[in-house]
């Protein structure tokens, strides 16, 4: 069976009678309503049906209805609409704390341009106070926007009350419904507002289609420029096919809310009194009474939502905080109602809908038991299955490899510190950002060590053992040295996974590390929340041959051996975009040993060089100039990257770690003017086992391109290395 759908509030199914409304549209009344012919005639009447449901449904005229392009155009219009129509009156708005960003983003935008935005408090419910709102009004106010219900915790607000004292004043009241409309009564005569967005998808209807209401009288200022479609309100030919569909949607509200809206409270209370049931401890978000009939947000006291979410296969919901490596992102609106972070952190929002049933509701419930019993403190180990190639091992973790690292930025603060050792023997310490330390023993020999680990960037147990153990190795040979055993570090959650996990983790290692010519020979193992794993390994080398990566000269050129991208496939791998052809690729890529380019690198003679992983290419580049007291320019139409990484990155899968080395390097890094915002997070997307970038003396580039080569490894020339100047790096093209 498909998993059970409990995310209505995200957005909704079209329902299949919107769906045949909307047919005759898609293949046969394609005319342009703005067209005089009998085409464009049929599109005009389709369109003119449709203002007329919602009408009917909001309890308006239908001049009052606007059509746009969704929820998020209809606040933008709405609220900057108001702002620039009425500025002369004044330019103070009032909101409050628990928004939709659709709402608080426009209003932190007008902040910026000089509007004043109070943001009122609610309280332990999620409830705006009335009295609050009075007491904020100026002689400057021109705006009141808050929410009809919140759509995290369901929490109705009492607009019909603020709008009435806003009126009071002469000031206009606007207030979001795309999460009510279609679950409680929505009127625009007992609610008493000016203005009202809907968002179609939360109703039945396609995503892309909306209605801001204006109240006949009330001024905006328009937006969208061309010409006079939508009575002038909004250029634009009308999306005719959705807007079918969102009168439709809007017409079986009209037929049938008052059982629909019973079934979802029956659907809800089932699905809210059995997690009582069975977990006392259990915090329900919102107002008891004043809440939508649909929403139910709870939290599991000590737990983490993304990994909850991440666990739960067959029920679709979405979880109220993130929680990283360095940090737990609670949701505004839980921080504005104050729910302690115990809580905030493990807060799950569940939502029904029309097509809700029974059945799903159990089915719910017996995946949520299993998952939430196992992972609370007092979990039962997970019993071995004997199967595990259902199991992904990306679903186990909050963040993805070497992007869980601390950000650069905090890591730079706490290592400067820490004092410098004193000691003649270490050839390599923490003076530089090399990843290994290395320690003379004799004139001949000096240790070399390195540990690495991090949670999964695959999903096959065997593939992240031996991408691990292929990253941890990297650091030996990034200075040219020669790794000679290495032991385990394992994390592993002995509640959530089978133990078959745990071996095929360590197979996978094992089998990388004996083609490198080594043993693991020991290690140690904790208990953890989500899988880790890595290698503390140690190799040798001849201190004279120590290669760091501090020691580049100007005129050196610049040269990396793996393509670019890693960080942002292993975040498409997680969300299921691959196909089996990259994530092989992937894989094939991030396993790669360093040891060949290690050797080329001892055979020619290189001046520096350092393994491209978490920070970045750009990250990593910037450590190696500062340690030179260099600048380099690197070109990006030189600089290799996986297939379909520009495209995954422009749709937004992007780690959070990329983000980071972005925002650390931006100060120091010159892009080319021709560079997109996304190319320019390519630079400095967070590796796994990432290749060499190399620098060596121009004389010796072909011959160190000719063994790579020979070698079966990939050499790009990416950039030169050049006098130090006030920017570390210039991105050219």
């Amino acid at each position: 069976m498909p998993p059970v759908y409990l995310d209505y509030n995200a957005t909704t199914p079209i329902d299949p009678r919107v769906g045949e409304a909307m047919l005759p549209y898609i293949k046969e009344h394609f005319g342009n309503p703005s067209s005089s012919h009998v085409f464009g005639v049929k599109a005009r009447q389709a369109v003119d049906k449709a203002r007329r449901q919602v009408a009917e449904l909001i309890h308006c005229q239908v001049d009052e209805i606007i059509f746009t392009s969704g929820g998020s155009e209809a606040n933008n219009y709405a609220i900057k609409g108001v702002a620039r129509a009425y500025r002369s009156k004044g330019n103070h708005i009032i909101t409050s704390t628990v928004e939709h960003p659709a709402v608080s983003e426009v209003c932190r935008y007008l902040e910026e341009d000089g509007f004043k935005i109070t943001c009122l408090p609610v309280d332990e419910y999620g409830l705006v106070n009335p009295e609050a709102v009075e007491a904020a009004i100026t002689p400057q106010t021109i705006l009141v926007t808050i929410m009809h219900a919140n759509n995290e915790v369901g929490t109705i607000e009492p607009i019909a009350e603020i709008a009435e004292l806003a009126h009071r004043h002469g000031i206009l009241m606007h207030t979001d419904c795309a999460q009510s409309l279609g679950k409680i009564p929505v009127r625009v005569d007992n609610l008493g507002v000016d203005l009202l967005s809907i968002a179609g998808h939360k109703l039945y209807a396609p995503k892309g289609i909306g209605v801001l209401y204006v109240r006949a009288g009330v001024t905006l200022e328009k937006q969208i420029h061309g010409a006079d479609h939508e009575r002038n309100h909004r250029a634009g030919t009308e999306n005719v096919i959705e807007i079918v569909g969102l009168g439709e949607a809007c017409a079986l509200i009209g037929d049938d809310l008052t059982a629909t809206r019973e079934h979802l409270q029956k659907m809800r209370d089932r699905l809210e009194s059995g997690l009582k049931a069975h977990f006392p401890s259990l915090r329900i978000n919102g107002h008891p009474e004043k809440r939508l009939p649909n929403t139910c947000s709870v939290s599991f006291k000590g737990l983490e939502a993304n990994t909850i979410i991440a666990e739960l296969m067959e029920v679709a919901a979405s979880a109220g905080a993130a929680c990283h490596s360095d940090r737990v992102d609670i949701s505004p609106v839980l921080k504005a109602m104050k729910v302690p972070v115990e809580y905030a952190m493990g807060t799950i929002r569940f939502s029904v809908g029309r097509f809700t049933t029974p059945d799903e509701i159990d089915r719910a419930l017996e995946e949520v038991f299993r998952v939430v019993d196992r992972l609370q403190p007092s979990g039962a180990p997970a019993i071995p299955s004997g199967d595990d190639s259902e199991i992904k091992l990306t679903h186990f973790t909050h963040g993805l490899g070497c992007a869980c690292k601390l950000r650069p930025q905090l890591l730079e603060t706490i290592l400067k510190k820490l004092p410098v050792p004193e000691d003649a023997a270490i050839l390599v310490g923490t003076a530089t950002s090399d990843d290994a330390a290395v320690y003379r023993l004799d004139d001949h020999t000096a240790i070399v060590q390195t540990v690495d680990f991090f949670t999964p960037i695959v999903d096959d147990p065997y593939q992240f053992g031996a991408v691990a153990a292929a990253n941890s190795l990297s650091d030996i040979y990034a200075m040219g040295g020669q790794p000679l055993f290495a032991l385990n570090i394992v994390g592993f959650p002995s509640n959530r996974l089978p133990v078959e996990v745990l071996e095929r983790i360590l197979k996978g290692a094992q089998d990388k590390v004996r083609e490198a010519g080594i043993a693991i020979i020991g290690g140690h193992t904790v208990d953890d929340s989500e899988p880790k794993y890595g290698l503390a390994v140690t190799g040798i080398i001849d201190p004279q041959k120590v290669i760091t990566n501090n020691a580049a000269v100007s005129g050196n050129v610049l040269i990396l051996t793996k393509p670019l991208g890693t960080g942002i496939m292993s975040t498409a791998l997680k969300q299921g975009l691959l196909d089996d052809k990259e994530a092989h690729l992937l894989f094939e890529t991030m396993a790669g040993l360093n040891r060949s380019a290690c050797e080329a690198m001892q055979e020619i003679g290189i001046r520096a060089a350092t393994d491209v992983t978490g920070f970045g290419l750009l990250g990593h580049l910037l450590e190696m100039m500062s340690g030179a007291d260099t600048s380099a320019v690197i070109y990006f139409d030189e600089i290799p990257f996986l297939p379909r990484v520009l495209d995954l990155a422009t749709a937004g899968i992007i780690p959070g770690g990329t983000h980071d080395n972005f925002n650390h390097t931006r100060s120091q890094v010159a892009y080319d003017e021709s560079l997109s915002t996304v190319r320019q997070l390519l630079l400095n997307d967070a590796q796994t086992s990432g290749g060499l970038l190399i620098a060596v003396a121009e004389d010796k580039v072909s011959r160190l391109r000719d063994r790579l080569g020979e070698k079966g490894v990939m050499a790009a020339i990416i950039g030169k290395v050049q006098p130090k100047s006030s920017i570390r790096i210039k991105v050219a093209r």
